[in-house]
């Protein structure tokens, strides 16, 4: 019996908020990948990057306010840099565990960059917060610079980013390639390197890129058997912040946008999730998706845990 093709997404709490924090996350992790491996899923693996791409950021941009010498590094090098980082630290995790379970299957990570249209309207409305809390003075420079800032009364100024829709993977045959072979892989961190067709190069855009979204187009262009997507919650569910909350343990892509329609999803958190899925299943209309969170998958993938959705 052949090997199910699975692309997982990995969410915050996969990985943790801070350096340490992720070395730790990423042993959990790595636990529950293995047991998918054990199930017989070649995995392809892409993860968020929200609060190290921020740290990296606001590391770079106070460098540059100690030492003048230094050119702070813009976002698509501080989305770069975290995809370098936390692939290595989950590589090297799900590495040890496999081979503490006689497994050998190589693990490697793809620095993958994501072309975008620049005339995408995210670029007009940026919503994206990162970095450092600022003051009024530095928000000024940072508009001065063409960038974009918000408020939060009582902390601060923030720059905020573009999130536009992701177009072509580059390197997606580099991708399937590894997948073929039946090795793991680790692509799109982050939603992937947001960048911009110039006459045959490709340039960095200011922005960043869902990675739910990405996650449904890397499961679309892998023709995938199944997307999993990990989250902070076991199901998804109705009337999430209320005492009627119920969880859904099943639905069609027509219930799910019903649902949505209706407002049952969370813009931000798991309204991004349900829409990768809706487009994942109409690109494959025989896959499904599942998601649940990291300490349900081994149940989830028997059917005893989690929400899945078909086309």
């Amino acid at each position: 019996m052949s090997k199910k093709k699975a692309v997982v997404s990995l969410g915050h709490e996969a990985l943790g908020y801070t350096t340490l924090e992720q070395w730790d996350a990423v042993k959990v992790t790595a636990k529950a990948l293995a047991d998918l491996v054990e199930a017989d899923y070649q995995l392809t693996i892409t993860h968020s990057n929200g609060p190290q791409v921020s740290m990296i950021h606001k590391a770079m941009t106070e460098l540059r306010r100690v030492y003048i010498d230094y050119t702070p590094a813009p976002m698509c090098v501080c989305s770069a840099m975290s995809q370098g980082y936390v692939g290595y630290d989950i590589q090297n995790s799900l590495r040890a565990e496999l081979v503490s379970r006689g497994i050998s299957t190589p693990v490697s990570t793809i620095l993958t960059q994501v072309t975008v249209d620049p005339y995408d309207e995210a670029f007009y409305e940026p919503t994206k917060k990162i970095g450092r809390y600022m003051s009024k003075e530095d928000a000024e420079t940072e508009i001065k610079k063409g960038n974009y800032v918000t408020e939060e009364p009582g902390k601060g100024y923030l720059r905020v980013v573009a999130a536009p829709r992701p177009i072509d993977i580059v390197e997606i045959e580099s991708i399937r390639t590894l997948a073929e072979a039946d090795q793991i892989v680790i692509a799109c961190g982050g939603g992937g390197i947001p960048v911009i067709e110039q006459h045959h190069a490709l340039k960095g855009a200011s922005a960043v890129i869902e990675k739910d979204s990405i996650a449904g187009k890397l499961a679309s262009e892998l023709q995938a058997d199944i997307l999993i997507i990990l989250t902070s919650v076991d199901y998804v569910y109705k009337n999430f912040n209320t005492e009627a909350r119920e969880p859904i343990r099943s639905m069609t892509v027509a219930e799910a946008e019903r649902y949505a329609a209706e407002g049952q999803f969370e813009a931000g958190t798991m309204l991004p999730k349900i829409e990768a899925a809706a487009a994942y299943l109409k690109a494959v209309p025989a896959g499904s998706v599942l998601i649940t969170s990291l300490q349900h998958v081994k149940d989830a993938i028997k059917g005893r845990a989690g929400t899945v959705i078909t086309a």
